[in-house]
């Protein structure tokens, strides 16, 4: 039986966070065992103070949510985060560019892709899949896998859906076995939690970490 903390990214992406929710976050993070803490740019140099030696690690957001700001800005906010300790990057596909055929969508990402890497960090593409069809979820798989990325990701979180089961599974079936898949968006519950991981995700980026861990702790017990 797999351990379900060891998947969870423990996210809080709000807008209205305020410095104690992030202190909290990392609390909790650390008493449970979590993969890492996901926060917004603002706040990963406190969070990395607050993680301090844990073995957490530090994810945090360029281009959120909508991916469409100037590739100068994802590229000063790379460098901002991984100057203030992130060690993940979660980079929003621009979506607009992507839909209207455009190579700039692959070559922003292939930049990102180099400059994160040559700081030994990791990089998660979100293609946000609620705006694609199936066909524009696997054309953006080969896009983001081609660019270098280590993760696909499924979603911000502010579209209007969040990870499917099946999208996983299409997902996982259109990438190589050495990218890894996180799913996010929607997953409240440790039954959601589950089926993402069933169904090809490695990685699992939510905000009711807590209550997951509460119901995998009843069910298994």
């Amino acid at each position: 039986m797999y351990k379900i903390n060891q998947f969870i990214e423990h996210t809080l992406l709000r807008p209205d966070i305020v410095d104690s929710d992030v202190s909290k976050l990392v609390e909790e993070a650390i008493d449970y065992s979590f993969l890492g803490v996901c926060v917004p740019p603002f706040w990963v140099k406190r969070a990395s103070r607050e993680i301090s030696k844990s073995r957490l690690q530090l994810i945090t957001v360029v281009g959120f949510p909508f991916g469409y700001s100037m590739t100068e800005a994802k590229v000063e906010e790379i460098d901002r985060a991984i100057e203030s300790g992130a060690n993940e990057l979660d980079v929003v596909i621009n979506i607009s560019a992507f839909k209207s055929n455009m190579s700039w969508a692959k070559i922003e990402l292939a930049k990102f892709s180099k400059i994160i890497h040559n700081n030994g960090c990791l990089m998660k593409t979100i293609i946000e899949t609620a705006y694609l069809t199936n066909d524009e979820i696997v054309e953006a798989c080969k896009i983001a896998v081609e660019s270098g990325t280590d993760f696909v990701k499924t979603s911000t979180g502010f579209a209007p859906t969040g990870a499917k089961a099946k999208t996983v599974k299409l997902i996982r079936k259109n990438i190589p076995q050495n990218v890894g898949v996180k799913a996010s968006g929607g997953i409240k519950d440790y039954g959601t939690a589950r089926l993402m991981i069933e169904s090809g995700a490695d990685r699992l980026g939510m905000s009711s970490s807590l209550k997951v861990i509460k119901e995998s702790f009843e069910l298994n017990s």
